[in-house]
């Protein structure tokens, strides 16, 4: 649980966009759910402009742990480059540590072991400690085969001795997880989820997307492809930057709904699409808690439905409330701000059929997510048909918001002839490293356009 000063907690603010109003008898409530986190302190990442952020102040790192899980099974060295690049982008993340930050460095097999410091302990970041944790990269090889769980559950357990609040992972793969079952993994992620947050990555074109991109659901954190080792390092940077930039940890989405109002979906929607709806845990008797991690100055948007009871015209009722949440280590918990669904009954036919432009948007970005997926699935079972339609929409989904990064994507697995109507054909050819890179990146949204 958090336990923070005033201070040092960030100011986080909630717009509700929707249109509220209904048609006699309707019933569906949409709404697109904008928090916002800012002046949390200064962080070791670039700002939301892009430009660099102020330094660390002294010990302000003091609240964070991060444990760092290498790839070290045997295909780690096809080619022997690849295990060259993992430690020079897990020394450039050592680097990029602010001091007072617990860390350690774990390699992962079909077991996982501790790299540094060694002895179930995490060092805390200065110029020594980076520059033993580096010497100490230098003994990693490759050997052995590939058991993700069992790195997860070190992880947890390092971090676990850590008196902090912010405790991230980060994992690199370079294969398939084939020496546990799958049940293994998913009991792994059930255990850590909620104790930290995790990004993974997967390196070259040998690992399994879905893999990779269910290890970051579930532990609320970020997925992407390398295709190209030498990629590594400048990736490995930039992660750690965005986890020095972490200030606050275990922020809930909490939704009270009025008797009667039944909560039909939760998700967030930018800058990735990711269901919430099924991690909802109980607050109260008409309140539940979505998790959604830990927190630097960023802004993110959720999607949020409900439906409910018919009423007549001229009636209106709050539909749901909205707030942020930060539970405290003493059991109590601080609203940190908050935002009203309205659901109104009109028979002002113009406004109970308009559709709020931020609504509209997003779900098209979650269509999207989804027909790129199912497209690529087709493709892969044979179904070329079924896979054209499917991506066929996706280019004319992204095209209609301005998706260019996915357009991009897109074109490299389809030959675009219209746009705008979605005409494409399949490419006869696509490198593996395209294909993996538009499903891992599937979920990546754009804002509505200004």
């Amino acid at each position: 649980m958090a336990n923070f000063s005033k201070s040092t907690v960030p100011q986080f603010s909630v717009e509700v966009y929707q249109n509220e109003y209904l048609p006699e008898g309707g019933r569906e409530v949409n709404a697109i759910v904008t928090v916002t986190s800012t002046g949390g302190g200064t962080t070791g990442r670039r700002s939301l402009t892009g430009a660099p952020a102020a330094a660390a102040l002294p010990g302000q790192g003091s609240n964070a742990a991060v444990v760092i899980m290498v790839d070290c099974s045997g295909s780690m060295d096809y080619p022997p480059t690849k295990m060259r690049n993992a430690r020079d982008a897990t020394s450039a993340a050592i680097d990029t540590l602010r001091d007072g930050v617990a860390f350690a460095v774990v390699a992962g097999t079909h077991v996982a072991k501790e790299v540094y410091p060694g002895n179930g302990a995490l060092a805390v970041a200065d110029a020594a400690t980076r520059a033993e944790a580096k010497n100490a990269l230098r003994k990693l090889s490759a050997g052995g085969g590939t058991a993700i769980g069992t790195w997860l559950g070190l992880t947890d357990r390092l971090l676990a001795s850590a008196d902090v609040s912010i405790r991230h992972g980060i994992l690199l793969t370079d294969g398939r997880n084939e020496h546990e079952t799958p049940e293994d993994l998913r009991a792994a992620l059930d255990a850590c989820a909620g104790r930290f947050t995790c990004d993974a990555r997967g390196v070259g074109t040998d690992w399994v997307v879905k893999e990779v991109t269910g290890i970051a659901s579930a532990m609320l954190g970020t997925a992407d492809i390398v295709a190209d080792p030498a990629g590594l390092a400048a990736d490995f940077t930039e992660m750690m930057e965005n986890a020095m930039g972490k200030e606050v940890a275990d922020v809930a989405l909490r939704l009270w709904t009025p008797v009667g109002v039944e909560i039909k979906f939760v998700k967030q929607v930018a800058p990735t699409v990711e269901e919430l709806t099924g991690r909802r845990t109980q607050a109260n008797t008409r309140a539940g808690d979505y998790p959604t991690g830990s927190w630097g100055d960023e802004s993110r948007d959720y999607h949020v439905c409900v439906q409910v009871p018919e009423a007549g015209v001229g009636q209106e009722m709050l539909a749901a409330r909205v707030s942020l949440i930060l539970p405290a280590a003493d059991g109590t918990s601080q609203v940190l701000s908050q935002g009203l669904v309205r659901a109104v009954w009109t028979d002002d036919m113009v406004a109970s059929t308009s559709i709020n432009p931020q609504v509209a948007h997003y779900t098209g970005q979650a269509e999207l997510a989804q027909v790129i997926q199912q497209g690529l699935e087709a493709r892969k079972s044979g179904d070329f048909d079924g896979a054209t339609a499917k991506l066929g929409r996706a280019v004319q989904l992204a095209a209609d918001s301005g998706n260019a990064d996915t357009a991009k994507l897109l074109s490299k697995v389809v030959d675009v002839v219209d746009a705008a109507t979605g005409t494409v054909r399949l490419k006869a050819k696509v490198a593996d490293a395209d294909e993996m890179t538009l499903e891992t990146r599937s979920t990546k949204t754009v804002r509505v356009k200004k």
